[in-house]
């Protein structure tokens, strides 16, 4: 787990430095930087750099750039390959010898052997960048799912101008990478803008679609992806994506309950290889407790560190559900872990834009406690291991489930569906406190939505700013400058991918690729890496997606049991409660702090005045969204929530 950066042009030295500082969270272990002789006629050179965090091998051997024997090929690598052991063995066979016991030397060698083919017998979390001098390219990969994030800036068609000295000047091409946002900007051959066709996607989800960024000209690499740049050109390639061509419909339901054993099992133990102390993340459900369990297995008697995170009963005053350190500190007495408890009394004012920073984006509730539970964490530990992933292999979104549900009302007449449902949803309260907050704010976004065909249903229930309401937010300038531009365009093609399958394998499908890598995947490297700190998810495991992959869907949603053939296996590692709780959400608890200890800071920065200078959105709508909250009459806490990120984002990165 590290930090990557690098970049073709001329002179490349005199950017990589501040590349490197602006990402040292990622590793302080080591730092190291590969320049390459000139590659082409303008002398443009590759430069790599890299800044390590220790888990594998921590001995200087591991040290970055590496080497093949060669020379010929140079890598730098951020994440781990689980199965590099089994790959070493089958190449030391094909005759490469090995000087180090890492992983990168591994790949250094699969490439060697098999080129980009190799990448589908890689096991792991990753995206590197790999110069390989005899083909003259360059190579940036990304993992299958997207667990660890690459961006790159493209300017090897245009010249820029960009601030140099005080005053603006002419700035060669350049291709740039890094890890994170913050590494591109920091070689200052970028200027940060905004870009409006993400704001729009960001204001529907809460997050842009890759390979979209908030930053014109700053792309991400998708995952299953590799980028390469040879000659001045880049292309992107896919290398790798789920399919579910081959269900498997003659197991029983117990041969499948023994499979989801036998593979948790496996992709544990193997993702808990590490030479450096390591633990889990312990919510109490089914997902991490499964992992904890499975981790006991594998400990060789030592007592698993597993740190939990509390909410202030006060807190939860908005936010009716089940908190969760409840249900850790049972799974704690059973399976006897070495276990931190951390209530979340964050001074979320103070915390708010050094997340924002750490993000590259603007923050999420998750990333709240996510950050915490991770610098808590840090004090003891290196590497945990995390129970997300599971929603979105085994379906345990609630809206997974209301899609089901809203199915049954498809014989009624359309009109009809949406008369009454239009009523429904207006007759509902949205964010009265008390009791039945929770259920009546989902019932309301349930009838706002239910009435539509499957696939606006379900982009329904994903957004928070319809188009109808972005209308009435956006300024003339940002209306016309959006004009034309369908937020739900990815999704669409997601769609019409796997157009043949499932239908709830289409969810899980535009799910695996849109919310879990730009939202979740990536909320969860940011944060974690922000405290220093690996974070591996054995459900996102190669071998526990292709296992899924073959599932019928009827053992993922049984009924109205989500996740089920996930809670009947791990019924024989845990407590029949615990596995089959209400589900709890990883957030923090907006609605009680936009009331309280955020009041302050909303007023200041979404402030009409404030709103007007920054020219995206009318204040009187603005205005509107946030009484209308406190008031209870809409649940618009995420709403407001991102409005104040977001202008903490443009302060932190565009006003610069």
């Amino acid at each position: 787990m590290c930090g990557i950066a690098g970049l073709i042009s001329q002179n490349p030295q005199a950017f990589i430095n501040s590349m490197l500082r602006s990402i040292e969270h990622r590793g302080r272990d080591d730092e190291g930087v590969w320049t390459s002789q000139p590659i082409d006629a303008e002398e443009r050179r590759v430069c790599l750099g890299h800044r390590r965090l220790s888990i594998i091998d921590t001995s200087s051997a591991g040290h970055q750039p590496m080497f093949s024997g060669d020379g010929g090929l140079v890598v730098i690598l951020n994440g781990e390959i689980y199965n590099y052991r089994e790959l070493r063995e089958q190449l030391a066979t094909k005759g490469h010898r090995f000087r180090t016991q890492t992983d990168t030397e591994v790949l250094l060698a699969a490439w060697a052997e098999w080129g980009h083919e190799c990448l589908s017998r890689l096991n792991g979390m990753f995206a590197f960048a790999l110069w390989d001098d005899k083909d003259h390219a360059l190579y940036l990969v990304r993992d299958r799912v997207g667990i660890k994030p690459l961006y790159y800036a493209d300017m090897s068609d245009k010249l820029q101008f960009v601030e140099h000295g005080g005053r603006d000047a002419r700035v060669p091409s350049a291709t740039i990478f890094a890890s994170e946002i913050k590494s591109i900007l920091a070689s200052g051959l970028i200027r940060p803008e905004l870009d409006h066709e993400a704001l729009h996607q960001f204001l529907t989800f809460l997050w842009a679609p890759d390979p979209n960024t908030l930053f014109r000209g700053i792309k991400t690499v998708p995952p299953g992806h590799f980028v390469t740049i040879r000659d001045g050109q880049l292309s992107l390639r896919q290398w790798w994506d789920i399919s579910f061509d081959q269900i498997d419909e003659e197991r029983s339901e117990t041969w499948w309950q023994e499979r989801v054993l036998e593979t948790l099992d496996r992709v544990v133990k193997l993702e808990m290889v590490a030479d450096v102390p390591l633990g889990s993340f312990l919510s109490g459900g089914v997902d991490s407790s499964s992992i904890v369990a499975m981790m006991k297995r594998h400990s060789n008697g030592r007592r698993i560190g597993t740190y939990a995170i509390g909410i202030e009963a006060e807190d939860l005053r908005y936010d009716i559900i089940p908190d969760d350190v409840e249900w850790a500190r049972r799974v704690n007495q059973q399976l006897d872990t070495d276990y931190h408890e951390i209530m979340l009394k964050p001074d979320v004012a103070e915390l708010l834009p050094k997340l924002v920073y750490h993000m590259d984006e603007p923050a999420i509730d998750m990333a709240i406690p996510s950050y915490l539970v991770s610098r808590a964490a840090r004090e003891n530990l290196r590497v945990m291991l995390s129970g997300m992933g599971g929603d979105e292999v085994f379906a345990g979104y609630p809206r997974q489930l209301a899609m089901k549900v809203a199915g049954a009302f498809d014989p009624v007449p359309q009109l009809l569906r949406r008369r009454v449902m239009k009523a429904l949803a207006y007759a509902l309260p949205g964010g009265l406190p008390g009791k039945l907050t929770a259920p009546l704010r989902n019932a309301k976004k349930f009838a706002r939505s239910a009435a539509l065909d499957f696939e606006n249903r379900y982009l329904g229930y994903e957004t928070y700013f319809t188009d109808e309401a972005k209308t009435g937010l956006y300024t003339d300038e940002l209306r016309e400058a959006t004009c034309g531009m369908d937020a739900y365009g990815v999704h669409r093609n997601y769609f019409a991918r796997v157009k043949n399958a499932a239908p709830l394998n289409q969810l899980l499908y535009v799910d695996l690729k849109t919310f879990l890598p730009c939202l979740n995947l990536m909320t969860t490297d940011k944060t974690s890496m922000a405290a220093n700190l690996e974070v591996r998810v054995p459900f996102l495991n190669q071998e526990m997606l292709d296992l899924a992959a073959r599932m019928p869907t009827h053992l993922k949603l049984h009924g109205l049991k989500r996740k089920y053939i996930l809670k009947r296996a791990a019924e024989t590692l845990l407590p029949r409660e615990v596995v089959w709780r209400k589900k709890a959400g990883f957030g923090a608890p907006l609605r009680s702090w936009l009331r309280g200890p955020l009041r302050s800071m909303v007023d200041d920065l979404l402030s009409a005045e404030t709103v007007k200078r920054r020219g995206l959105f009318r204040p009187e709508e603005v205005k509107r969204i946030i009484e209308a909250n406190l008031s209870g009459r809409e649940d618009y806490n995420l709403q407001v929530f991102q409005l104040l990120n977001l202008e903490l984002w443009q302060r932190q990165f565009i006003d610069v």
